[in-house]
């Protein structure tokens, strides 16, 4: 039906083969890597009493962060779907801010407000926190107060997706907790679930946290084989397990969500206000638990900033970090966002089958832990000829976020171009349209909001990256979150806290653009 079939099977396959390259190929290499290596290489996995406290750490560091973020995320969901709370979406961006923080920046913020110098000792003259701070309790906490986002937002879609007629059925004969135990919940128990899946994979895979609060994970050790050690193949020996674990946990994830995943049509039926009696104590609850994870960083370190003498100074130091990190993520987001839309084309315009099999693929990807990347990577790209042109180089960074943030750049897109009718391609097509010229004049023009918003959580993912950029990194360069944590050690807190709230404040206006660009489209 389509003139031009040359050209859209030239775009779609130079798209897949970068896919490739940049995302499967790093993977790839890790697995047949320790599979030439043979037995040898797991001597590092021998279960001794080290081994099984790494183990048990990673374990529970998942398995808390998990049921923490589901306990407050979820309410916070069933809040925003069925309780009348005013200005709604205004309270759901504040709800969902947290998560655009990079973990290790609210880390910074509760390791400042736990030291002896820190808010809460300026407050009460005691030292409280000061031993809780550097633990694997403190990790789970952190961690729940960046990820909670994920599992309220999933709860929120899953109770919009259910017929509201059940409730209403229900309230007629019973109190509005028992219909919400007895018939909401249950309903929306394969997604929340789902959702606490892929919390437990971003967890295990986060490597700034644990780093910061000397929490030994399996992460950390990664990136101390490695960078620290310089023992590539113990590096590969962890990296491995996590990294099956993680696909594993992820594909579940994936399968158990469907189709819910990348589509938001919500019920046909009615989607009930029926506990208006708990309108102000779910705002309380959530503009405190906003206040928590957001102000109160944000707060602690401003204060800890003013002490610098000369912030401009700081800045000036830093001038370069911050510049290459502007540019890099830019340029890594535009390259994100022009492999993931048409990988996220063909996801919604594939049958069934391809569509549910490839979201699982790219649900899990993204669960890879940044530090497996990055050793990937390095172990790609370092080496002799034509191949190794790149390593050493700012490129490496960029293929970082390509390997990292495609995948959850095709999912937002294949959610937006399931919304874009198939018939209006047929029609152009008909009537003789090629298809570029139907994707540049029909289909592109009604993804712009989605493809604007894949461009900014692109940019700001890769902005606040850290475990890839700092393995994959060139001598003597450095991005602003490299910067960040390479100074923790021998720098005034001030100066710290000066650059962690410079990152945050371009986090937030990057997303306060896109938010005030999608007010302007929705008023016209």
């Amino acid at each position: 039906m389509w003139r031009g079939q040359r050209s859209r099977t030239v775009v779609i396959g130079v798209v897949f083969a970068a896919f490739l390259v940049c995302c499967v190929l790093p993977i790839a290499y890790l697995v047949v890597t320790t599979l030439a290596e043979g037995s040898g290489a797991y001597a590092a996995l021998v279960l001794d009493s080290r081994q099984r406290g790494l183990l048990f750490n990673t374990a529970f560091l998942g398995i808390g962060t998990a049921l923490l973020t589901t306990a407050i995320g979820a309410p916070l969901g069933i809040a925003l779907a069925r309780v009348p709370v005013r200005r709604k979406a205004v309270i759901r961006l504040i709800a969902a801010a947290p998560a655009l923080l990079p973990p290790y920046v609210v880390a910074l913020a509760w390791i400042y407000l736990g030291s002896s110098g820190g808010l809460l000792a300026a407050l009460t003259g005691q030292d409280l926190f000061s031993e809780w701070t550097y633990s694997l309790p403190a990790a789970i906490f952190i961690l729940s107060l960046v990820l909670y986002p994920l599992p309220m937002l999933a709860t929120e879609v899953a109770m919009r997706r259910i017929d509201g007629r059940l409730e209403e059925a229900a309230l007629i004969v019973a109190p509005p907790h028992r219909v919400l135990w007895r018939i909401t919940l249950p309903l929306a128990a394969p997604t929340i679930v789902a959702a606490a899946l892929i919390v437990f994979v971003l967890a295990v895979s986060e490597f700034g946290v644990p780093g910061l609060l000397r929490v030994r994970v399996y992460t950390t050790e990664v990136f101390t084989a490695f960078a620290a050690l310089y023992d590539f193949a113990r590096a590969i020996a962890l990296a491995v397990p996590l990294l099956l674990a993680s696909v594993a946990v992820a594909a579940a994830a994936a399968a158990l969500l469907g189709d819910r995943l990348v589509a938001s049509r919500r019920s046909i039926g009615v989607s009930p206000v029926v506990f208006g009696g708990w309108r102000r104590p779910a705002e309380v609850a959530i503009l405190l638990v906003a206040a928590t994870a957001v102000a109160l960083p944000i707060l602690i370190l401003g204060r800890e900033a003013l002490a610098a003498r000369s912030l401009g100074a700081v800045v000036t130091g830093s001038v370069n970090a911050i510049v290459s990190s502007l540019l890099l993520s830019a340029v890594g987001a535009t390259l994100v966002v022009a492999v993931a839309l048409w990988l996220g084309y063909v996801q919604a315009r594939a049958g069934r089958a391809f569509r549910r099999g490839f979201q699982v693929v790219l649900v899990a990807l993204f669960a890879v832990p940044s530090t497996i990347v990055g050793v990937g990577l390095i172990g790609l790209w370092n080496r002799a000829g034509p191949l190794g042109a790149l390593y050493g180089t700012d490129l490496m960074f960029v293929l970082g976020y390509l390997a990292r943030f495609v995948p959850v750049a095709a999912l937002i897109l294949a959610a937006t171009a399931q919304t874009v009718s198939v018939s209006q391609e047929e029609a152009a097509a008909v009537s003789g349209t090629g298809w570029l010229r139907t994707i540049r004049g029909i289909v592109l023009p009604q993804m712009r909001l989605g493809i604007a918003a894949a461009w900014v959580i692109a940019f700001v993912l890769a902005f606040g990256e850290l475990g890839v950029s700092i393995l994959v990194a060139p001598p003597g360069e450095a991005t602003l979150p490299i910067r960040i944590y390479t100074i923790i050690a021998n720098t005034p807190a001030s100066h710290v806290a000066a650059l962690a709230l410079l990152q945050s404040l371009v986090i937030f206006t990057t997303i306060a653009a896109l938010g005030a660009a999608a007010s302007v489209r929705e008023a016209k």
